[in-house]
């Protein structure tokens, strides 16, 4: 398992591309994976035979263990040579950065890394740090984006940043140096002191180190050679497209796989013209009627009834979540390492909401007809969104269970949603929902109830804002802080703002004054 940045202890197998017995090829796509920064295909480290995965999609392993093995006949350990492990065996060659770093004279030499199978070059899009800047091994050293992932890339080393060769918005070749990292002294790849006043194109237009990918032209010429990747020349050899008449809106002119698919529909249509493809043009919409799958006609019926028989009521507050941001900052790799999963703002946001329900059971309660229901447990739901629908998996007992078991459970039923692998009496009986309307980007959303359940608690975006601080003396001062949208949905046959108000603050004041043990 690569490590795909800083901080980065593990990743979670998404899909494997080849099977057991499979034969691939040396950088061919072996399996996906998913991180906190990135999602990526993960090539293979060298041509033989998959004889052995270790562990099957879904499962989260550690960096640097190894997942899978290569053998020359795909027989491990019939071979006098020993077969080759996909993960930590082969991670400095293939697996991590492709030779991020190369001494010289006692400097690292910073090269753009390969981030896939054919990816043959990178765009800078920002340095992290300039000139003149201390950095440390595995701090984030600048961000890089390529057709396949948008990725910050570590620093190989401890040291001064003694130059930088290419400036951002640059598109540079793969194992291309474009900085180089000193000693704890400064020292420049020469040998010589840093002196400081380099810019972020500290080479020289006279005398430059490594020479910066020239931009293709904007208009396609019959014949003219352009740079795609392997995915976009075997769509046109199936294809019979000439290329050089596809204008590409990739880096550098680059032809990517949008831009070829978006001049097949224009040729389908006949919207080329004197063979040459209007730059820019976007697919058109397709104008057409297809039926609902069982999932969203579900969905569909559910929601309807609802906001039918349900007297929807909102209300929002904003919480300071920074104490819970510095906690899980500082926790999370240990956390990690002592329990094996992920430590994610879910299992403290479910902590406080069920600390809450607790104290102000009406929130987990149903109507059933003119009564009133009140739960036994708080069977807490999570709505995970899936590719086909939505669905929600169900914690039962959430009150019982200690931290570390909620957030292994928060885990594992989102993973087994998405893997179609949940039992039919996991995703039914919630009495309370969380459902994590921020996910997307949204400052926060004004969720549907899930019936029979008389509330639903949207999350929303957590963002850094300034705040105005008031201290014991009444002075005001403005800081920095964490916050987070929370949206409560409340059935107002049920709960009045009173109670949805009283919910809502000891929620907040959990999260707040976060001084629960997460072990």
């Amino acid at each position: 398992m690569p490590q795909m940045g800083e901080s980065i202890f593990e990743g979670t197998i998404t899909k494997w591309l080849k099977k057991v017995g499979d034969a691939v090829e040396k950088d061919e796509p072996l399996f996906e994976i998913s991180t906190d920064k990135v999602d990526a295909e993960i090539p293979a480290p060298v041509a033989g035979v998959l004889s052995e995965i270790k562990f099957p999609e879904g499962a989260t392993v550690q960096v640097n263990t190894v997942v899978a093995v290569l053998s020359e006949n795909g027989a491990a350990g019939t071979k006098s040579e020993k077969p080759q492990e996909t993960g930590a065996a082969r991670t400095a060659e293939s697996l991590t950065p492709k030779g991020q770093a190369a001494s010289a004279q006692g400097a690292q030499m910073v090269v753009m890394p390969q981030m896939g199978e054919s990816i043959f070059e990178g765009t800078i899009i920002k340095w992290l740090k300039r000139v003149g800047d201390t950095v440390r091994k595995d701090e984030p050293l600048f961000e890089i984006s390529t057709d396949k992932v948008d990725a910050e890339i570590p620093s190989p080393s401890d040291g001064v940043l003694t130059e930088i060769r290419f400036g951002e918005g640059v598109t540079v070749q793969v194992n291309q140096v474009v900085a180089v990292i000193g000693g704890p002294a400064g020292e420049s790849a020469t040998g010589e002191r840093a002196t400081g006043v380099a810019t972020p194109m500290a080479a020289s237009a006279a005398e430059p180190v490594a020479t910066p990918i020239a931009s293709a032209a904007a208009i396609p010429v019959a014949g003219e050679t352009k740079r795609s990747s392997p995915l976009v020349r075997r769509i046109a050899r199936e294809q019979n497209v000439d290329l050089a008449l596809v204008a590409g809106t990739g880096s550098n002119g680059r032809i990517t796989k949008d831009d070829i698919l978006s001049y097949l529909s224009h040729r389908a249509q006949g919207a080329s013209s004197a063979g040459h493809e209007l730059p820019g043009l976007q697919a058109p919409l397709k104008d057409e009627v297809a039926p609902m799958s069982k999932m969203r006609a579900i969905i569909a019926e559910r929601m309807a009834e609802s906001k039918r028989t349900i007297p929807h009521a909102h209300t929002v507050y904003r919480v300071d979540m920074t104490r819970v941001v510095r906690l899980r900052d500082r926790e999370r790799a240990g956390f990690e390492q002592r329990h094996g999963v992920k430590l994610t703002y879910m299992p403290f946001i479910a902590v406080a909401a069920v600390e809450a329900l607790s104290k102000f059971p009406i929130l987990n309660a149903s109507l059933e007809g003119s009564s009133i229901h009140y739960h036994g447990h708080i069977h807490l739901g999570l709505a995970v969104a899936l590719e086909w629908g939505l669905i929600v998996p169900v914690i039962r007992a959430a009150e019982g269970r200690d931290f570390v078991s909620i957030a292994r459970a928060i885990q594992d039923l989102a993973v087994r949603a998405r893997a179609k692998k949940l039992r039919p009496d996991e995703v039914g009986g919630s009495t309370f929902t969380l459902t994590n309307a921020g996910a997307f980007g949204g400052e926060y959303g004004m969720p549907i109830i899930n019936q029979p359940e008389s509330a639903i608690l949207a999350i929303g975006g957590l963002r850094k804002e300034p705040v105005v601080l008031t201290d014991a003396e009444g002075n005001d001062t403005i800081a920095i802080r964490s916050m987070q949208y929370y949206c409560l949905a409340i059935d107002h046959r049920l709960i009045d703002g009173a109670e949805a108000g009283k919910f809502m603050t000891e929620f907040k004041r959990v999260l707040e004054n976060w001084d629960r043990p997460i072990a």
